[in-house]
């Protein structure tokens, strides 16, 4: 595989012999995974999706990809949660990092429903003002709040702009096949739908129409991107060897971290094109692990920048930090330091150097100085920021998420705290029914 998982830096801090007993469990996970016989296993669709999205499948998406471009300078992406994080996470690290101030042919995306914030719809509404706009919207029930108050929004200013039956090309639902709001909606209206499948979760869909067919609109191949996840997936069945499964090295290293006291994990970066794969990520494990009063907490950090905001805790703080760095080997680009005549930033040292070096260079150092400051370290390696590799890291994120969550001895596949802030939202809004939840809540607001 492209992707390399080592685990060097984590000796110094775990207890070996737990190890052998932990590999045995993330064996059986892998398997539970494949066999459906794991808590949650009728969300377990993702496991095999790469291997089963089919030519028509690939071929509808291009087609509503290639009209949406088409007709399109602005597509918003309407979905909150795994409905936008896996699409934005690929665009973001597939991108030039000016795109938003560039024309590349492409439509720009920009997100929304994924927050409530006023004036960034506002904003967004002036920015779309003079600009030909389409929309994807997703939700499976097409009631969650956040994305449903800026689809009604959104809708209303596609339906002024183009009318009822310019709305019908311009928006397109992906939804459930049969139920929920949005997919009443849609046959009400007749726009194009897309189906989120009902045996994949919202933070596991980036490799269904939830990802894809933002994705695509953005110029990404898709193909390739589900050729990496399709090799990742070959690469780590029940079949492969437990020392060749990645996936089995991964979740296992960080769950010998959890059980010797380390509850905190930064997914660091040494690339801001990932910013948003973190993200991704932290919801991934986030949701997937945080239940049962278990779970490793997820954190991310962008680096060099955060070294000089974040580092001093983490190189001296607490330590129940353990630390994984995405490593990208070759960047797209080559660039030289120059030489100065002055010198007078004394940096004449570097002349002639690849920026690309100085980071490798403060990566390296930066891992050295955290081990020996008590924080293990995990260091997933991928060769490229490409189509290819990207696919290949969703997947395997995804697996080892199973196999983690698995381990630790939780559904990885529900997230039944996430409704609690929602009721409260409701009763103090004074939705029907939560009447008298609401007075309750507003005593206590106002002590």
């Amino acid at each position: 595989m492209d992707i390399r998982v080592n685990v060097d830096g984590i000796a110094p801090f775990v207890d070996e012999n737990t190890k052998k007993s932990l590999v045995e469990k993330a064996v059986a996970a892998n398997k539970s995974l494949y066999e459906k016989t794991g808590k949650g296993n009728d969300f377990l669709g993702w496991v095999s999706l790469p291997l089963s999205v089919s030519e028509s499948d690939i071929s509808e998406i291009e087609s509503v990809s290639q009209n949406l471009r088409e007709i399109s300078d602005v597509v918003i992406v309407t979905g909150i949660g795994g409905s936008y994080l896996g699409a934005k996470a690929v665009i973001e690290s597939l991108s030039s990092s000016f795109e938003a101030y560039t024309d590349n042919g492409n439509p720009k995306i920009i997100f929304a429903g994924h927050h409530l914030d006023e004036d960034y719809l506002s904003e967004m509404l002036d920015f779309i003002e003079n600009k030909r706009v389409s929309c994807i919207v997703i939700s499976k029930s097409g009631t969650t709040t956040e994305p449903a108050v800026a689809f009604r929004i959104i809708k209303r200013h596609i339906e002024q702009k183009y009318g009822k039956e310019g709305a019908k090309e311009r928006i397109v639902a992906i939804t459930d096949h049969s139920r929920g709001a949005l997919r009443k909606l849609s046959e009400q209206e007749g726009y194009r739908t897309f189906v989120i499948p009902d045996d994949v979760g919202g933070r596991f869909s980036v490799l269904t129409p939830v990802g894809l067919l933002p994705i695509s609109v953005a110029g990404v191949d898709i193909r390739i991107l589900l050729k990496g996840a399709t090799d990742m997936e070959r690469a780590t069945q029940i079949d492969v060897p437990e020392d060749e499964n990645i996936c089995l090295q991964y979740a296992v290293a960080r769950n010998l971290l959890y059980n010797s006291g380390k509850k905190i994990e930064i997914l660091a970066n040494f690339n801001p094109k990932l910013h948003y794969l973190t993200e991704w990520w932290k919801q991934l494990f986030g949701e997937s692990e945080g239940k049962e009063g278990k779970g490793i907490f997820p954190a991310g950090t962008d680096f060099t920048s955060d070294l000089h905001s974040m580092g001093q805790y983490i190189q001296e703080g607490e330590r129940i930090l353990f630390e994984t760095v995405v490593s990208v080997e070759k960047p797209r680009e080559e660039r030289l330091i120059p030489e100065d005549a002055e010198n007078l930033d004394q940096l004449n040292f570097l002349s002639g150097k690849r920026i690309s070096e100085v980071n490798r260079m403060a990566e390296l150092g930066t891992m050295l100085a955290h081990v020996d400051g008590g924080v293990p370290n995990i260091r997933i390696e991928i060769p490229e920021l490409s189509a290819y590799v990207i696919g290949q890291l969703i997947y395997f994120f995804e697996k080892s998420c199973g196999i983690s969550g698995y381990v630790l001895g939780v559904n990885p596949f529900d997230q039944p705290g996430v409704e609690a802030y929602k009721k409260n939202m409701f009763a103090l809004l004074g939705k029907a029914g939560y009447e008298s939840e609401g007075e309750k809540l507003k005593a206590r607001i106002n002590g």
